[in-house]
C-alpha cells in the first residue's frame, strides 16, 4: 500500500454518521419516532450516543437487517418493523433513515414505504423516508437533510401569515429554549424547527411516556410555506440540504441565512434579522443583556489575549465559536470539522483579519490530524465535544466541552451558549479554563526560564 493511500485513513474521526443527525432532527418533531433501515448495531450506536448526551431515554427503531437480508433485500423486515412501531408507539410521524448497509444493497426506501402505507391503508401516520448512508456525509448533513425531507412531505399550500420560520442548527435543548425565550420576549410569531427544547430534555414525571408529545407541531410545519420569511442557521449549508431553500423555491418564502447566535456579532445579526422581518424591536431585557456582555468581554479580554484555541465539531457550531473567540482576542490556531464544507476558510479569513498569524482551517478532519496541528500551532485550549478529551489526556491541554456529543460530563443537554447571556457564560468558561491552566504551570515555566535558561 502506498503512503498516499495510508493518508486517506481516518484515525478517531471528528464526525458521526448521517443517520445520527437525522435521528436528532426527527426527535424535534412532536410524537415522532426515528427508525433506521439497517442492522441493529446502527440503531444501538445512535441510541447510545444520544442517551448518554441528553440523559433521556431514546428509542430508535430498527429493521434489523442481517446476512439473509443483505443478499435477498430487507423489504419484509422494514414493513414488519413499521408495523411494530405503529402498534407500540402510535406515532404521528415515523422518520425512516437508511444505513450504509441498506444503501449498499440498493434498497428503494421511498417505494417500500409508499407500498407499505397502501397495503396497510395507513391514514394517521406520516412517513418521512430519507437517504442517509454513513459514507454519504456526516451527522451535519443528515440533520439538515432530514429536516428538508420533513418539509417536502408535510408542508402544504396555505394562506400567508406573519410567522417567521426559524431553522435551528444542531444546538442543545438548552439553546433551543433560549432561542424561544428571546423570540417570545419580542412578541414575535415563529415556528422553531426542529424544537428539541423539551423532547430531548424533559422534566421528571410520575408516568413514563414512550414518545414525547413535545417538539415542533405538525400543524405548524404544514403552514411553514405561508411564513413571512425563513431564518436558517446554516452559513455553510449546501442548497440541496437546505430546508430554507426548499421553502424559498417551493413557496416563495424569503430565505435569510445567519450564524448560530453564539457571540456578540452573531447574536446581533440574528436579532437584527428578527427585527427586520417582524418589525419588532429588541426588548429592554435583551439590550441590558447585550450591555452586560460587553462589560464582561472587557473584563475577560486581557486574559483571553493569551489564548490559542483549537476549535472542532460540527461546521455551524465551529464557525460561530471561532467568531466568538476572535472578537474576544483568542487566536483560533486550529479550526477543524469532520464534515466536508466549502467556504469555511473564506468566512474565517474575513472574520479574523486582525490576526497577523494564519489559522489552520481543516475540513474532513480526524483527531489524529487535529492533534498534529494542535501541537504544531502551540494551542493551549481545546473547544469542542467530548471526543477531544484524548488530546487532553495525551497533551494536557484543557478542553471546554460544547456541542454534540458530551459523554464524559453531565449536563450537555442543558448547556446554553446562544444569546448574549449564554455567550457571556461561555466566554467565562473559556477564560477560566485559560486562567486555571496558567496558574497550574506558571511556577514550572518561571523555574525553567530562570534556572534552566541561566544554566
Amino acid at each position: 500500500m502506498s503512503n498516499k493511500n495510508i493518508k486517506n485513513l481516518d484515525v478517531n474521526p471528528c464526525k458521526m454518521c448521517m443517520p445520527m443527525g437525522a435521528s436528532i432532527a426527527f426527535k424535534g418533531i412532536e410524537n415522532s419516532v426515528a427508525m433506521i433501515h439497517g442492522s441493529q448495531g446502527c440503531s444501538t450506536y445512535i441510541r447510545r450516543h444520544m442517551a448518554t448526551h441528553y440523559n433521556e431515554p431514546v428509542d430508535i427503531a430498527s429493521s434489523s437487517l442481517n446476512e439473509k437480508q443483505t443478499v435477498y433485500g430487507g423489504v419484509d423486515n422494514l414493513k414488519k418493523g413499521l408495523k411494530n412501531v405503529i402498534r407500540i408507539y402510535n406515532p404521528k410521524v415515523i422518520g425512516i433513515a437508511t444505513s450504509c448497509l441498506a444503501e449498499t444493497i440498493g434498497e428503494d426506501i421511498n417505494r417500500i414505504v409508499k407500498e407499505f402505507a397502501e397495503e396497510e391503508n395507513i391514514k394517521d401516520t406520516v412517513f418521512v423516508p430519507v437517504t442517509t448512508p454513513g459514507y454519504g456525509g456526516t451527522q451535519y448533513e443528515g440533520y439538515f437533510l432530514a429536516l428538508r425531507r420533513v418539509l417536502e412531505v408535510l408542508t402544504e399550500e396555505c394562506e400567508k401569515h406573519n410567522k417567521i420560520n426559524i431553522v435551528a442548527a444542531n444546538i442543545s435543548p438548552g439553546d433551543m429554549r433560549r432561542i424561544r425565550d428571546m423570540l417570545e420576549s419580542m412578541d414575535v410569531g415563529f415556528t422553531l424547527f426542529p424544537d428539541t427544547g423539551k423532547s430531548l430534555d424533559g422534566g421528571f414525571t410520575k408516568e413514563y411516556t414512550k414518545i414525547s408529545s413535545e417538539g415542533t407541531k405538525i400543524e405548524d410545519i404544514k403552514k411553514m410555506g405561508g411564513a413571512v420569511a425563513t431564518i436558517e442557521m446554516g452559513m455553510l449549508l449546501s442548497e440541496k440540504n437546505s430546508p430554507g431553500k426548499f421553502l424559498e423555491n417551493e413557496y416563495d418564502v424569503p430565505l435569510y441565512k445567519c450564524p448560530v447566535p453564539i457571540g456578540l456579532e452573531n447574536t446581533d445579526e440574528f436579532l437584527s434579522l428578527i427585527e427586520k422581518v417582524s418589525g419588532k424591536k429588541m426588548t429592554k431585557r435583551l439590550v441590558e443583556d447585550r450591555e452586560r456582555m460587553l462589560d464582561g468581554m472587557i473584563d475577560s479580554h486581557k486574559y483571553n489575549g493569551e489564548g490559542r484555541a483549537a476549535i472542532f465539531g460540527e461546521p455551524e457550531i465551529v464557525y460561530s465559536i471561532t467568531k466568538l473567540c476572535i472578537e474576544n482576542g483568542i487566536f483560533p490556531a486550529v479550526v477543524a470539522t469532520g464534515a466536508k464544507v466549502s467556504g469555511l476558510n473564506d468566512l474565517l479569513r474575513i472574520a479574523g483579519k486582525q490576526f497577523r498569524e494564519k489559522s489552520i482551517v481543516m475540513d474532513d478532519a480526524d483527531f489524529d490530524k487535529i492533534k498534529e496541528k494542535v501541537i504544531l500551532m502551540g494551542a493551549n485550549i481545546l473547544i469542542g465535544h467530548s471526543d477531544g478529551k484524548f488530546i487532553t489526556e495525551d497533551e494536557g491541554i484543557p478542553l471546554v466541552r460544547v456541542g454534540f456529543p458530551i459523554h464524559d460530563q453531565i449536563g450537555g443537554q442543558r448547556k446554553v451558549t446562544v444569546g448574549y447571556d449564554g455567550s457571556m457564560n461561555f466566554i467565562d468558561q473559556i477564560t477560566n479554563a485559560l486562567l486555571d491552566e496558567k496558574h497550574r504551570v506558571y511556577r514550572k515555566k518561571m523555574y525553567n526560564s530562570y534556572y534552566i535558561g541561566r544554566g
